[in-house]
């Protein structure tokens, strides 16, 4: 049974930082491109940061502030965000993609609000 848990969502101040992470199990880990997504009430869900063996991408409009890194060893993939923004404000939820095989985490709310 393949399962994606997202951790270190919440509330933080217009400039702040916040790192989430996702702790996947029932997957070869390594074999995986795993991402990070978002979406904000009334959007479609967006694609943050992907990362896999060949490649690392990101929006346009995180580039420079969030971090994609992952530890194969501990099945982990983080996402360090810095200079938050309120339009960052949205459910972020953990991917992992292989082969047409698509998973997902149940999402982590992360607000930025003064």
């Amino acid at each position: 049974q393949v399962q994606l848990v997202e951790s270190g969502g919440g509330l933080v101040q217009p400039g702040g930082s916040l790192r989430l992470s996702c702790a996947a199990s029932g997957i070869i880990f390594r074999f995986y491109a795993m991402g990070w997504y978002r979406q904000a009430p009334g959007t479609q869900r967006e694609l943050v940061a992907t990362n896999s063996a060949f490649s690392t991408n990101y929006a346009d409009s995180v580039k420079g502030r969030f971090t994609i890194s992952r530890d194969n060893a501990k099945k982990l993939v983080y996402l360090q965000m810095n200079s938050l923004k309120p339009e960052d404000t949205a459910v972020y939820y953990c991917n992992a993609a292989l082969n047409g095989n698509d998973y997902w985490g149940q999402g982590t709310q992360v607000t930025v609000s003064s």
